[in-house]
């Protein structure tokens, strides 16, 4: 970048110096060849510095929509009047069922830990919002972290009617504090964007934070393992690498730039808005709280308490599986 910029003030200001060489008459083939190669490096320079103005513009825009995380947002009459579609589109489509919510303790704060399935359409979420509302009451607060995209997209503001806020540690916290149950998934976009080979597979990536949390705000964690949403489309690849290539990971924290089969687009690149599920069906269940320092005593480790939580849910995924006839069908 630095000699391109000098090339640039020399051609403006009329320097015979480095940019005078590139841009004097070439002599003779090399220096044809030599010139057209200069050029075509300045055009792909220009072209990169460019989208990447483009990119940071675009991820500025997006930043300035993320709304502050306000938990008075959550509207329980609202929750309330949306139950009956809420409930028709689980039942009747995904033919849903949720086992285990009597795990969830009845008061408190609580971390609910899940796996995330259905790239950035999640059918378990919209599931267990409507399971948890109905057997607990929509006045028992609430709330689900959701990446930074997902508020900033038009016409999914209603999400923080349901309590949805942008994941970060503090809204984590401020949630835990004021006593709700909140849902994580530690996976995010990395395992929600999952190969369909994968599909049966809990994959954090090595996310620590949820244990930390847990442990910081003395919460117990509740793991809420799903089945079916990554049987709603056909996911090819995360495309890590293309994400990587294209900085998504450093511009909009997005590690993958996914590929998928995937209705009404057929071939599906990054998933941005949305796809038309199938109508697989889901089965969550909630598996009984995990009391860190009573099973892990007064100083837990970090990595011990990862690899308990996700290999507990591993186990009980592998028996979801187990159940399941065929794909989709279930």
């Amino acid at each position: 970048m630095g000699s391109s910029f000098t090339t640039e003030a020399a051609q403006r200001n009329g320097h015979d110096n480095e940019g005078a060489e590139i841009t004097a008459p070439s002599r003779g083939p090399a220096g044809a060849a030599g010139a057209a190669a200069g050029a075509a490096a300045g055009a792909g320079a220009s072209a990169t510095r460019s989208l990447g103005r483009v990119a940071r513009a675009i991820a500025g825009a997006v930043s300035s929509r993320i709304p502050a995380a306000d938990l008075d947002e959550r509207d329980p009459d609202y929750i309330r009047d949306n139950l009956p579609w809420m409930w028709l589109l689980c039942t009747l489509y995904f033919r849903a069922e949720v086992r285990g919510l009597d795990n969830v303790p009845e008061r408190g704060g609580v971390l609910l830990v899940g796996n995330h399935s259905g790239g950035n359409v999640t059918p378990d979420t919209s599931v267990f919002t409507l399971a948890f509302s109905a057997y607990f009451g929509v006045e028992r607060a609430f709330y689900q972290l959701a990446h930074n995209l997902v508020l900033s997209m038009p016409g999914l503001a209603p999400l923080r009617k349901y309590g949805t806020v942008a994941a970060s540690p503090q809204n984590a916290e401020l949630a835990l504090r004021s006593g709700a149950a909140l849902l994580v998934y530690p996976g995010g976009d990395w395992e929600a964007h999952r190969p369909s080979s994968d599909r049966n597979k809990v994959d954090f990536a090595g996310r620590h934070g949820f244990v930390r949390l847990a442990l910081d705000q003395d919460v117990p964690i509740v793991p809420v393992v799903s089945i079916g949403g990554q049987e709603t489309a056909l996911f090819l690849s995360r495309g890590d690498a293309l994400a990587r290539a294209l900085r998504l990971d450093r511009l909009f924290r997005l590690k993958v730039l996914p590929i998928s089969l995937a209705l009404p687009w057929g071939l599906n690149v990054g998933d941005m808005l949305g796809h038309f599920p199938l109508p697989a069906k889901i089965v969550s269940e909630v598996l009984p709280p995990i009391h860190l320092r009573e099973t892990f005593g007064p100083d837990p480790d970090v990595d011990a308490v990862y690899e308990y939580v996700t290999a507990t849910m591993q186990d009980a995924l592998d028996a979801l599986a187990f159940e399941r006839r065929l794909p989709v069908l279930g």
